[in-house]
C-alpha cells in the first residue's frame, strides 16, 4: 500500500467517526453522568480507570505533536469533559472503597506496586503530586493563558489592520482575508477559554484532596464501626485503597495538566515539539562541545562520582563532533554546489519572493498615527476600510477606473493624530485628525479665537484648505444650528483622500489598468477594440490618451465614444495630445452637463478677440507639444485678470469655466494649470447647441 492510499483510508475512517461524533459524545456524557450515581462493578472500573489513563495519554501526546496551538482548539472543551470523567471515577471508586473495601484491580496494584504498600509513603506521593499539579503546572499554565488573552485581544485590531491593508493592496483575496480574521477570532477565543479551563484543573486539585479526606475518615468509621477491624488494619486497609484510587486518577489528571501547559505555551512552528526542541537546543554542536567540556571537567573533580560525569562528557563531545560532519563537507565542497545547511539549524538566508516582497511599491498607501488605528477596526460601525470602500466606488463611477487597493499602515514616526497619503511610496498630502472630536467647517470671524461663541480647535480643512474648528461632541449641535457644515473625523479622511485621488488620477492609471479596460470592453465590442488595438494605436498610446483627459479630471467612463473618436483620427494622426483633444469632443455633452450650474446655464469666461489673436500667434511647437510663448509680463497680466474674473464667478458660487478656441485650449491650459489648476478650460466646439452658454467676464489686456 502506498503512501497516498494509506493517506487517503485514514481521511475515510476520520470521516466515518465524525459522521457518528455527535451520538458518541451525548452517550459518552450520559455515561459519565452514570457513574457518579449508579454502583459499577471493579471490573467495569477497572475498564474505565484504564480508559482514562489512555484519553491523558492521548491528550499528552496530541499537544506534543501539534505545531500550533489551534490545532488543538477543542482542548478546553475536552477539559472540562475528562475533569468530569475523573471526578466521576473518583466517586465510583469512594462508593466501592466504602462499600466493600474493594475497589478493583487497577487500584489495589497503585496501592502495593507504586508505593510499596505504605500508606504513609503513599500520602506523601499523592500529596507531592498534588503540589506539582496545583502550584507548578496548573498555576504557570493558567498565568500564561491568562497573558495571552490579553494580549491577544490587545493585538486583534492591528492583526486586522494588516489583513486589511494586504486585501487592500491586492496581495491576498477576500477569502483568504475572512479566513485570517476568522483565525484571529479563533486565537482569541482559544485563550480565553484556555484562561477559564485552568480553574477547571484547580477545581480538580482541591476535589481530589477533599475526596481523599473525606475517604480516610469514611474508611476509618466503616472499618472500626462497622467490619470491625482494629485501628491498624482499617487504616492499613482503607487508607492504602484511598490512596490508590487518588494516584490511579491524579496521574492522568498530571498528564492533562502537563498537556495544558504545552499547549498555552506553544508557538506557531513549521514542525512538531520534539523537532523543535531538538532543532532548538542540540541543534549547536559548539554549545555540546562546551557542555561535555564541563562535564567531564566534573568527573576529575575529587569527591564526585566519576562515572556518571565522565560517561555524560564523552557522550556529549562525540555527538557534538557528529553534528559537525555536515559543516566540515559543506565547507569541502567545490564551490559551484550549494553548500549543505548544519544539521538542526535552518538556513538563515531569505528566499528570493521574501526580498522582493521588499521591492514592492504600492501605488496609493496610508500611513496612520497610534491613535488612529482604532478607526481601522472592522468592528466598528462606519470604520475606515468601509469608507475607502466607498471611496473607490465613487470614483470608479465619477472617472470611469478602479483605483488600486489603499494599503493602510501604521507608522509609528507619525504624530499620533496625523495621516499620512503616500502616492508610490512617496507622500503627498497630509493632515491631522481629532478622534473623539467633529470639523466644523464655515465662514470663521475675524476673531478666530472668538469663533461666533462656539469653543474650538481652528485649523484648516485638509482638502479644501477651508477655515474649520474640531468642536466636542457637547457642540456639535449648537454649531450646526449655527451655520457651519460638521463632519467627522473619517468624513474628512475620506473626502480628503478622495480629491487626492482625483488630483492624481492620471498618475494611478497603470498600463495594466488600461489592458483591463480594453479586455473587458472587447467583450461588448470586439471591432473597437480590434480594430484599434494594435493596428492604430499601442496600449500605451490610449493609456497617454486617457491620462490627458484624467488630468482634467474628465471621467473616462463612457471609453467606447473616446476609443470610437480617437479610431477615426489615429488613422493620420498619432500624437496622443492631439487624439485627447478628439477625445474631449466626443465627450462634450457629459462636460457641459458636469459644469453647468443649478439654473442649467453654463457660466463662462472668455477672452477679448485681440487676446486670442495674440495667442493664436504666440503659439509654438515644441519637441514635446505646442506651447504659448507670451511675454512674462503678458502672462502675468494675463494670469492676474484671469484670475480676478474667477473670484467673482465663484462667489457667485459657479465653476470658473473659460471659453476659448480650440487650437489654443490645450497650450492655454496648461499655462494656468500651473498657478490656477481648479480653473475649467473649454474649447468652442466642446460646447453642445443644446447648452445655453451666459457670458460672466471677459478676460483683455493692453
Amino acid at each position: 500500500m502506498t503512501a497516498t492510499s494509506q493517506t487517503a483510508s485514514t481521511t475515510t475512517a476520520i470521516a466515518r467517526l465524525v459522521q457518528h461524533s455527535e451520538i458518541a459524545l451525548a452517550v459518552g456524557v450520559v455515561i459519565i453522568i452514570a457513574v457518579m450515581i449508579i454502583p459499577l462493578p471493579t471490573l467495569v472500573l477497572d475498564m474505565l480507570l484504564a480508559v482514562n489513563i489512555a484519553v491523558a495519554i492521548t491528550i499528552l501526546l496530541v499537544s506534543m505533536y501539534v505545531s500550533e496551538p489551534l490545532q488543538f482548539s477543542v482542548f478546553p472543551s475536552l477539559l472540562l469533559i475528562v475533569t468530569l470523567f475523573r471526578l466521576g471515577l473518583n466517586v465510583a471508586a469512594a462508593r466501592l472503597i466504602l462499600l466493600q473495601a474493594d475497589a478493583g484491580q487497577l487500584v489495589e496494584a497503585f496501592g502495593q506496586f507504586v508505593v510499596g504498600g505504605n500508606y504513609v509513603v503513599g500520602l506523601v506521593v499523592f500529596v507531592i503530586l498534588l503540589v506539582i499539579q496545583f502550584v507548578v503546572i496548573t498555576n504557570g499554565a493558567g498565568r500564561v493563558a491568562e497573558v495571552a488573552a490579553r494580549f491577544t485581544l490587545d493585538a486583534m485590531p492591528g492583526k486586522q489592520m494588516s489583513i486589511d491593508a494586504d486585501l487592500n493592496a491586492g496581495l491576498i483575496t477576500e477569502e483568504e482575508a475572512r479566513l485570517r480574521r476568522r483565525l484571529i477570532s479563533m486565537e482569541a477565543e482559544f485563550y480565553g477559554a484556555m484562561d477559564g479551563a485552568s480553574k477547571f484543573v484547580k477545581g480538580d486539585v482541591l476535589a481530589a484532596v477533599l475526596i481523599l479526606i473525606v475517604d480516610v475518615i469514611g474508611g476509618f468509621g466503616v472499618g472500626v464501626l462497622l467490619q470491625g477491624f482494629s485501628l491498624q488494619e482499617a487504616l492499613s486497609r482503607y487508607v492504602l485503597l484511598t490512596v490508590g484510587a487518588g494516584l490511579v486518577t491524579q496521574i492522568p489528571a498530571l498528564l492533562i495538566s502537563t498537556a495544558m501547559g504545552i499547549i498555552v505555551t506553544r508557538t506557531a512552528s513549521e514542525s512538531d515539539m520534539s523537532r523543535a526542541i531538538v532543532e532548538q537546543t542540540v541543534g549547536m554542536p559548539r554549545v555540546l562541545t562546551m557542555v561535555g567540556g564541563l562535564l567531564l571537567a566534573f568527573g576529575l573533580v575529587p569527591g564526585m562520582p566519576s562515572l556518571p560525569f565522565l560517561t555524560l562528557g564523552v557522550v556529549t563531545v562525540l555527538m557534538a563532533q557528529w553534528l559537525k560532519q555536515p559543516d566540515q563537507e559543506a565547507e569541502l565542497a567545490p564551490a559551484g554546489d550549494a553548500p549543505a545547511a548544519p544539521a538542526g539549524q535552518r538556513p538563515r538566508e531569505e528566499s528570493p519572493e521574501d526580498v522582493a516582497n521588499l521591492l514592492r511599491v504600492d501605488p496609493l498607501g496610508l500611513g496612520v498615527g497610534y491613535t488612529l488605528i482604532p478607526l481601522v477596526d472592522r468592528e466598528r460601525e462606519g470604520n475606515l476600510l468601509d469608507r475607502i470602500a466607498a471611496v473607490r466606488r465613487q470614483i470608479a463611477q465619477e472617472l470611469g477606473f478602479i483605483i488600486p487597493r489603499v494599503r493602510i499602515r501604521d507608522n509609528l514616526h507619525l504624530p499620533p493624530q496625523t495621516y499620512v497619503i503616500r502616492l508610490r511610496g512617496e507622500e503627498v498630502a497630509r493632515g491631522k485628525l481629532m478622534t473623539n472630536q467633529y470639523l466644523a467647517m464655515g465662514a470663521m470671524p475675524a476673531d478666530e479665537n472668538a469663533s461666533d461663541g462656539l469653543e474650538g480647535i481652528s485649523v484648516t480643512e485638509p482638502a479644501f484648505g477651508l477655515p474649520a474648528l474640531w468642536v466636542s461632541e457637547d457642540d456639535k449641535e449648537k454649531a450646526e444650528l449655527m451655520g457651519y457644515t460638521v463632519v467627522d473625523p473619517l468624513s474628512v479622511l475620506s473626502t480628503h483622500l478622495t480629491e487626492v485621488i482625483k488630483a492624481h488620477a492620471a498618475e494611478l492609471l497603470s498600463r495594466q489598468d488600461v489592458r483591463n479596460m480594453l479586455d473587458r470592453l472587447r467583450e461588448e465590442s470586439p471591432a473597437l477594440v480590434d480594430d484599434l488595438i494594435p493596428n492604430l494605436l499601442t496600449v500605451g498610446e490610449v493609456q497617454r490618451i486617457l491620462q490627458n483627459l484624467l488630468m482634467e479630471r474628465v471621467s473616462v467612463l463612457d471609453l467606447p465614444a473616446i476609443l470610437d473618436s480617437v479610431a477615426y483620427y489615429a488613422k493620420d494622426i498619432k500624437d496622443p495630445d492631439t487624439l485627447s483633444e478628439y477625445a474631449r469632443q466626443a465627450l462634450a455633452r457629459s462636460l457641459c452637463n458636469r459644469y453647468k450650474a443649478e439654473d442649467n446655464l453654463l457660466h463662462v469666461i472668455t477672452l477679448s478677440p485681440s487676446l486670442e489673436q495674440a495667442m493664436s500667434e504666440a503659439l509654438q511647437s515644441t519637441d514635446q507639444a505646442m506651447a504659448l510663448n507670451l511675454q512674462p509680463g503678458i502672462a502675468q497680466r494675463f494670469l492676474e485678470s484671469l484670475g480676478g474674473e474667477a473670484e467673482k464667478l465663484a462667489a457667485q458660487g459657479h465653476q470658473p469655466v473659460v471659453l476659448c478656441p480650440a487650437r489654443i485650449r490645450l497650450p492655454l491650459r496648461r499655462l494656468v494649470a500651473r498657478v490656477m489648476p481648479h480653473i475649467i478650460i473649454m474649447a468652442y466646439n466642446e460646447v453642445v447647441p443644446e447648452t445655453n452658454v451666459y457670458t460672466e467676464g471677459i478676460v483683455e489686456i493692453d
